[in-house]
């Protein structure tokens, strides 16, 4: 595993998070009446920010707090819907500590809003394409950006997943520079669940740390999918908790630096078995050298 250039990822509010050497736990908070595993659960705002805490005492680093079900055939909401479930809980959040905050969204606005309310970092899943102004929002407030892989609403694909994830990376690249965003505050996801089909989802899997020509960190979020569901015959999302932390293991095994999950717990023993595996690999390359 090589490390990217940019280890020390710049954020919002003058905060930097370092990747290196034991990668990070991305909690998910949705605040959402029908995401796929935890839909309604925390759509009061108490709820929503006693559960970013419990996540944070179990060891998450960053919560990613999103208003919007990005699951296939979710309904749409509209912008002030959106606004209305995330600002409370991450002005809540930001009030009550120094817990690094990540929005996940598409839309500018609600972007610009949430950092202002005190979020360090914007997560979009269409990586920069749905809203032209996403990037300008990212580079003036000086927040940290996931540019995040999708195959969705697009007809321009390339059959190799990895040469479709590199030309998409490239061209949500050139818009994040040249609305000056710095590759210090970029890190980029490869998207599972978001590409065409769950055969590529197990090709993903096995390939990941091709991405890392690329030269950025790689935050990944396998969490409870359904691709998992089928290798593993669970149909109920939070029973593939134990598939999820496996995949927490091997990706970070390739070279992936964040987890976003919904088990921090299960996903950070996870991370700390693969840290010891690549800690006694570094160790034994020393030995073999010296």
């Amino acid at each position: 595993m090589t490390s990217p250039r940019n280890s020390e990822w710049r954020l919002a509010h003058g905060r930097s998070l370092s990747l290196e050497p034991g990668g990070h736990i991305m909690a998910i908070v949705n605040v959402t009446p029908d995401s796929f595993s935890d839909g309604g659960r925390f759509v009061d705002v108490a709820q929503a920010v006693a559960h970013g805490q419990d996540c944070l005492a179990q060891g998450a680093t960053i919560l990613d707090i999103g208003g919007e079900s990005t699951r296939p055939g979710a309904e749409p909401v509209s912008a002030a819907q959106e606004q209305d479930r995330i600002l409370p809980v991450i002005e809540a959040l930001a009030k009550e500590g120094d817990a690094l905050i990540s929005v996940d969204t598409y839309r500018a606005d609600t972007a610009r809003l949430a950092i202002a309310a005190g979020a360090h970092i914007v997560n979009d899943v269409y990586g920069l394409r749905y809203d032209a102004a996403m990037a300008d929002v990212v580079s003036e407030s000086g927040a940290g950006l996931c540019i995040m892989y999708t195959a969705r609403d697009r007809d321009d694909h390339r059959a190799d997943i990895i040469e479709d994830e590199i030309m998409f990376f490239g061209r949500s690249l050139d818009m994040a520079r040249t609305a000056g965003v710095s590759d210090e505050a970029i890190v980029l996801d490869p998207g599972f669940g978001f590409v065409r089909d769950r055969q590529q989802d197990a090709e993903l899997m096995v390939r990941c740390g091709e991405l890392e020509r690329l030269g950025f960190p790689l935050l990944v979020g396998t969490s409870r999918k359904r691709f998992l569901g089928a290798i593993t015959g669970r149909e109920v999302p939070a029973e593939r908790d134990s598939a999820t932390a496996a995949t927490t293991a091997m990706l970070r095994l390739a070279g992936a630096s964040i987890f976003r999950v919904h088990n921090v717990a299960a996903n950070l023993d996870a991370l700390r078995m693969a840290n010891a595996v690549l800690e006694a690999a570094r160790a034994t390359e020393t030995t073999r050298e010296s």
